[in-house]
Order: structure tokens, then sequence, then C-alpha cells
């Protein structure tokens, strides 16, 4: 496993956003952190030139270098990032830095600004029209970055990965969806991912098309695919939803759950919900009854099929 196989802790589709930038004079600050790879077309041309899926300043006359902040989606320990510079040819920036920071609450751009920012990635050079990745060993919680390119140029995407570290004070005491990504879940298994990545069954938010959902080849044999999941936190799951959403004529025809604190124990496994017959492009809810506290979970599907979000409400313990 490389860092790149880890979430992106920056990215939209976590609720990451770029909350302050020096400069976006030709193309805007918030495209560093969609999902989507950056596209481009020959033909688009605005007032101020050509249209760029990426963040953009204008040439630099003066000393300085530009930047950008980026909220991380989710907080947690950076193990690198990507400074995607896609389609930026003559205008890239030919060198960056990554900077983090830990900030409690919901701090204002002017705020940030006052925080303790620690470098993560140094002073390096970046090759245009290219993916270039930085591994970070700082372990350090981080809820937010800072992009530095020198002096200005575009940057097409910022990938931020690493791993989910909740505010404990969110858990504690409450009743939370123990799959979730946002909150540390993630997935360290499965069968096969041939037509979309398990990790979006973990995903916030309802998956707007199949494609957003995991999705495995048609089986030819006797067997059946799967999924563990290590949760966010060890607790007492209350309610799965299995959600089929746009999945119609590949979803599995049944799934099932198991859990278990002890993954590598193979008697400790025990049933959350058995062998229940799934419809197409639904969203089931099944109320549990836990008999014990898990840190794994494996969701069983037969015999294949596509599965949008998979979500575990309970208490943590």
């Amino acid at each position: 496993m490389t860092f790149t196989d880890l979430p992106d802790l920056a990215g939209r589709s976590l609720g990451g956003g770029v909350v302050a930038a020096n400069d976006e004079f030709f193309a805007a600050m918030d495209n560093l952190v969609n999902p989507e790879p950056s596209q481009f077309e020959t033909w688009t041309y605005g007032p101020k030139g050509k249209v760029y899926d990426g963040w953009e300043t204008r040439r630099r006359r003066t000393p300085g270098h530009d930047w950008a902040i980026v909220r991380l989606g989710a907080p947690g320990v950076v193990h690198g990032v990507v400074v995607d510079t896609a389609h930026f040819t003559g205008n890239f920036p030919p060198y960056t830095s990554i900077e983090g920071c830990q900030v409690e609450g919901h701090p204002s751009p002017a705020g940030l600004a006052e925080a303790d920012w620690a470098e993560l990635v140094p002073r390096s050079p970046l090759k245009g029209d290219s993916r270039n990745p930085f591994p970070v060993v700082d372990a350090r919680r981080c809820t937010h970055v800072r992009l530095n390119i020198y002096p200005d140029g575009g940057v097409a995407r910022l990938r931020v990965h690493g791993t989910v570290v909740p505010d404990p004070a969110l858990l504690h005491g409450m009743t939370v969806d123990l799959a979730a990504m946002e909150l540390g879940a993630v997935v360290e298994g499965c069968s096969d991912m041939f037509y979309g990545s398990p990790g979006n069954l973990l995903l916030p938010d309802r998956a707007r098309q199949m494609s957003e959902g995991w999705e495995t080849a048609r089986r030819r044999d006797d067997g059946n695919d799967w999924v563990t999941v290590r949760l966010a936190h060890r607790g007492r799951i209350r309610l799965a939803e299995l959600d089929t959403t746009h999945f119609k004529g590949n979803a599995p025809g049944s799934a099932s759950l198991r859990a278990t604190a002890s993954p590598d124990d193979d008697s400790s496994w025990f049933d959350l919900l058995p062998r229940t017959p799934l419809q197409p492009d639904t969203r089931h809810r099944f109320r549990l009854d836990s008999p014990q506290a898990a840190t794994h979970v494996r969701l069983d599907i037969y015999p294949d099929g596509g599965m949008a979000r998979l979500r575990l409400w309970g208490e943590t313990s």
C-alpha cells in the first residue's frame, strides 16, 4: 500500500474546501479539491484568457509567492500529498511547499493567519502537466494545510492523503455512523473492485450515480463477494443501512453482516444480520441488536453486484 491508497482528507467528497487564497485571477481556488480529475477543452476562453479546471494566479511582478489554504474535510495525520499540475504546461509553478496546522473550531481566514503552521513538505520542484507526489513523515494531526507555489502559476488539484483522526468529543456518548470514512473507518479488504472502489461505501452523502458506489465483476463460480471494514471506533451497532441506490440490473440478490472485536480470531466473528434478500435501487434499513461491541464488520453480498453506501449506526464503547 502507498499513501495514495489512503483517503483524500482534503477532498470535496469528505467536506474539504479552500477557505482562502492570495490570488485566483485566472482560475478559481475551489477547483483544487474537486474529486473529479481536471478536464481540458481547447476552445474554452473567457474574458481573462484560457479557462482552466484548476487554480491559477496571475503572473507575479513583485517579490513573494502565492498560496491557498485548504480546510480538511476530515482532520487527521497526513502521510503524503499530490500536487497535480495537469494541463498546466507553460504556466505551472516551478516549486511548491506544503504546511499544516491544527486549529480547533471553525476559524476564519484571518484566524488561520495566526495559526502555528508547520512544514510538511519542504520547498520542492514541480513538473508541469504531472501528478507530483510528496511523502510526509510528520505525525501531527492537521485540520488545515497551506499550499505554497513559487512564484506563481497554476495547480489543477491538491490531494492530501492520510489517516482520519476525529475529535473524540464528537463521538463520546453519541450515536454515530461507525462506518463513516470521515470519522476514521477504512476498508481493510475486499474480494473484488472491478467497477468501483469499496471505499466509496463509506463516503458521506448519497451516491449521485452508480459510479460512486462499489461494484464487482460478474461471478461465474459458486462463491460470493465481500468487503471488510475497520470501524471508526469500537462500538455496538444498532442500525445498518445497505443502500443499493442506482444499482438496478446489478444489485446483489442478498447480503449479510458479521462483526468482531478480534479480526484475527476466526472464532470471534458473530452474526449482525443474517443473509437477507435485497431490492434494487433501495435504501434498506435493518434494526440490529448487537450482542457485543465490535471493531470490524464484514459485508457479504450474494453472489456479486453493486452497492452505493454502507451505514452502521451505533454508540462507541
